[in-house]
């Protein structure tokens, strides 16, 4: 999903610091906010994978 990556990227790098800290989606009974996610999808993580799928499946990304 580099398209998926890419987009996550350019949207991260544009959002508040503040918002960062915030939830976008819970994985596997797990709340993932916006630099949990960058750290994991950064170092191109098999959690990765599945963050990008679900961002993309609820259209944030």
């Amino acid at each position: 999903m580099p398209d998926a990556r890419e987009s996550f990227l350019k949207i991260y790098a544009n959002i508040p610091l503040k918002v960062r800290e915030e939830i976008i989606l819970v994985l596997d009974g797990k709340p993932i906010t916006w630099n949990a996610a960058y750290v994991e999808i950064k170092n191109d993580t098999d959690v990765a994978e599945k963050i990008l799928k679900e961002l993309v499946k609820m259209e944030l990304i």
